[in-house]
């Protein structure tokens, strides 16, 4: 066709770009919303003639099911239904890896907590109270809570029929007998840790006409979550519709079932919608937790400082049921090493079932636990060989080109010596002067009043870390995304779909940001999630804006590619001169051709993209893998501490962090997630622990399992280098994990250095310091 539309305006003549691209911080379209308190969670779901649901939960964490009598909870004035195991339409199993987890306890329970009966009703204190009437007979057995020992003795009694054995990795490299002329030797625990999200588990299911169900909950993986309920209900997973609600907090927490086929259940049964949420006690009994460990490390280095050879050994409690704990194993024996340059390698990890909680995903997945043990370690290095720390970890660093423990090359930068040094540079608090009265609200105890500064003495410690990204070990990991881009109120508008969890860290606004870059439109609307786009993957792994952002990349070029052939066949244009900025189709050599609205006209363009990054491969018998891990990521943390020796209180004073986040997609936001993590691993390193005993939590609410508030978090400087990973959109690195890692340690150090203690446990509490 001829070009009978001269351009109105030259390439000179054009307007800035769409703001609010990639590399920009637009607000979040959710932002606004939730500080006002206007913001609807799935908490807040309602539905006319709505029920309610309640879970009976077993007291004891080691038990037979003698019989089970609901009549007296049916006869309850306003009860529906109660359900029991032999309810279970289909399979009563699920798991993330392992199908290990019954719906609901049929034979034995595995821990305190596990689901037993269901109960609808027409007030949840109704069927609260419902639940004492369900009788049930146990036969209590000794538990098993020793996950070394469970590990290490064949006749402790079996959780599963299969043994206690969920995974067994050993990780060898170059010679597992190597020797040196310094070797440092140290046991560590890490306690279990909650993700402590404050929006509890809920959902509202609504039974369809076509004998399916409509579920609107908060969780971290829509399709997942599908898939399991589907099977347990036994329908076609397309009779299993789930839309996301507002999410108050996920960091893993939410990649397990928890109330999803219970009131999938309840409303089949009933015929009406039904609700469950849990309150807080509950949330503790029913989701995952971080994996407790215990680490045996040996260290061997030259006199110089080089390290020969890593040793260790490294147990992890998985509970009840597998969950992520294979992933766990994977992790913490891959990453065990930590992100230094080790010729010599021998790591063996074990996951184990035990009748303890159930643990399963939460951020910095597997290589938490490692991370403040090899960080120890480092540490304890330095000071016998008479070494400055930093200086001793930046002569071992990782770097691009290397090899990892599995075999593989890094084939991406790796700035570990980098951020070493930046955040050794950063500036450090200002010393408190002799002469001058302290406030004692920034002292050890704070108002307490404890301490007016005598007592106290300031530490600064560091840590740095290696996290794997995206999903690993030959999984098939990619994420959906479709765009459609079409004239409303005549301007264009672009809508994304896609099933990507917005959990919080940021994904939705991602989404807008790149749609507007690859698009050059202003208008970006993001689609509910649901079931009934493609699968994105759980939000987990720090994956998200590597895999779903890949996705909505490869959608808009689609469409992009579509929308340039319309304008080339319209103008007579080559499409490879044309492209979109500032919502106009502009032509390389003769400038502005015409707004995309004018384009478009009535025509609707629409593209779905699935994004796959490159191959892994699983892991051999020997721990070997040409590619076990698609990416990694890295960060540091310099923590400055006071600590008052006499009553062992702790005050982080300065927490600060240098991380390389491969490309900053919107830099506020990674900010946000480097001071959100950091601030989840200083819980860890000082204050938050589940306390379990014989199987059992003594601590299931947050006035006794203790979170970081913002008095606890200190100023951070936050450091953010970008060195692009070449084979990720836009040389993305995952951001939201790295800090959680690498905080911990630093903060521990730090601790150390104020009072020569050993400390091989975190959380530090006071006993640690003054015992």
């Amino acid at each position: 066709m001829s070009n009978t539309h001269a351009p109105a305006h030259r390439p000179q003549d054009l307007d800035d770009a769409i703001a609010g691209g990639v590399g920009e911080s637009p607000l979040r379209p959710d932002g606004t919303l939730k500080v006002r308190g206007d913001f609807a969670y799935s908490s807040d779901l309602w539905a006319e003639n709505m029920l309610w649901g309640a879970t009976l939960r077993s007291p004891h964490p080691s038990a037979r099911i003698r019989s089970i009598d609901i009549g007296p909870a049916l006869r309850a004035p306003g009860v529906h239904t109660v359900l029991t195991a032999a309810d279970v339409p289909g399979r009563n199993l699920y798991g993330l890896k392992d199908i290990d987890q019954p719906v609901l306890a049929e034979d034995v329970v595995r821990y305190r907590g596990e689901a037993v009966a269901l109960v609808a009703a027409d007030h949840p204190e109704t069927a609260r109270r419902a639940l004492d009437l369900v009788e049930v007979d146990y036969e209590v057995l000794e538990p098993v809570v020793d996950a070394e020992l469970a590990a290490r003795d064949e006749s402790v009694p079996k959780v599963h029929p299969g043994g206690n054995t969920v995974r067994y990795q050993p990780i060898v490299k170059g010679d597992p007998d190597a020797t040196a002329d310094v070797v440092i030797s140290g046991t560590y625990t890490v306690g279990m840790q909650d993700q402590a999200f404050l929006g509890p588990e809920s959902g509202l299911a609504i039974p369809a006409e076509d004998g399916g169900v409509d579920l609107y909950l908060a969780t971290q993986d829509l399709h997942s979550d599908r898939k399991q309920t589907a099977a347990a209900l036994d329908l076609d997973p397309e009779l299993v519709r789930m839309t996301m609600s507002g999410v108050g907090g996920a960091f893993g927490g939410r990649e397990d079932l928890s109330m999803q086929v219970h009131v999938c259940m309840l409303a089949l049964r009933t015929g009406r919608p039904v609700k469950i949420v849990y309150d807080r006690e509950e949330s503790f009994f029913g989701h995952v937790h971080r994996h407790p460990a215990r680490m045996y490390y040996e260290h061997g280095a030259t006199e110089d400082g080089d390290l020969v050879y890593v040793r260790a050994q490294l147990y992890f409690d998985g509970g009840a049921y597998a969950s992520k704990t294979p992933v766990v194993v994977g992790n913490g024996t891959t990453l065990g090493v930590g992100p230094y340059d080790v010729a010599n390698v021998s790591i063996q990890g074990w996951g184990m079932y035990t009748n303890n909680p159930p643990c399963g995903a939460m951020r910095g997945l597997g290589a938490v636990q490692p991370a403040f043990a090899y960080e120890s370690q480092m540490d304890r290095l330095a000071a016998k060989l008479g070494m400055d720390p930093v200086e001793l970890r930046v002569r071992n660093a990782i770097s691009r080109g290397d090899t990892t423990p599995t075999g593989q090359v890094l084939d991406y930068p790796a700035p570990v010596a980098e951020l070493l040094r930046r955040v050794r540079d950063l500036p450090l608090p200002e010393a408190q002067h002799p002469d001058t009265t302290p406030d004692i609200r920034d002292l050890p105890g704070g108002a307490s009043n404890t301490t007016h500064g005598e007592g106290v003495v300031r530490g600064v410690g560091y840590g740095v870390c290696i996290k794997n990204i995206c999903y690993a070990e030959g999984a098939d990991d990619f994420s959906t995304a479709r765009v459609r881009l079409q004239v409303v109120a005549g301007e264009p508008l672009a809508m994304v779909h896609t099933a990507a969890a917005e959990v919080g860290q940021g994904v939705v606004t991602v989404q807008q940001q790149i749609t507007r870059s690859e698009l050059g439109v202003e208008r970006v609307n993001i689609h509910p999630n649901d079931t009934s786009v493609g699968p994105a993957g759980s939000s987990s792994a720090s994956r998200q804006t590597y895999v779903t952002g890949g996705a909505v990349q490869a959608a808009c070029r689609a469409v992009r590619e579509r929308l340039l052939a319309l304008t080339a066949e319209r103008y007579g244009e080559p499409p490879s001169e044309l492209s979109l900025t500032g919502g106009k189709v502009v032509s390389a050599s003769s400038g502005v051709l015409a707004d995309i609205a004018e384009v478009l006209g009535s025509e609707v363009v629409e593209e779905t993209r699935e994004y796959h990054h490159r191959e892994t491969f699983p892991l051999d018998e020997q721990g070997h893998s040409e590619r076990a891990q698609v990416q990694h990521a890295f960060s540091a943390h310099r923590a400055v501490v006071d600590v008052d020796t006499e009553l062992g209180l702790i005050k982080v004073v300065q927490l600060d962090c240098s991380q390389d986040v491969g490309k900053a997609v919107n830099p506020e936001s990674v900010v946000g997630q480097i001071q959100g993590g950091s601030a989840q691993g200083l819980g860890l390193a000082v204050m938050e622990e589940i306390q379990v005993g014989e199987g059992k939590i003594r601590n299931p609410s947050f006035t006794d399992y203790l979170i970081p508030t913002i008095l606890d978090m200190p100023p951070m400087n936050v450091d953010v280098i970008e060195r692009g990973d070449p084979n990720a959109p836009y040389g993305v690195r995952g951001v939201g994990e790295p800090p959680t890692i690498s905080s911990t340690p630093a903060i521990v150090a730090a601790i150390r250095a104020a009072t020569g203690k050993e400390l091989t446990h975190v959380p530090v509490g006071p006993e640690h310091v003054i015992g």
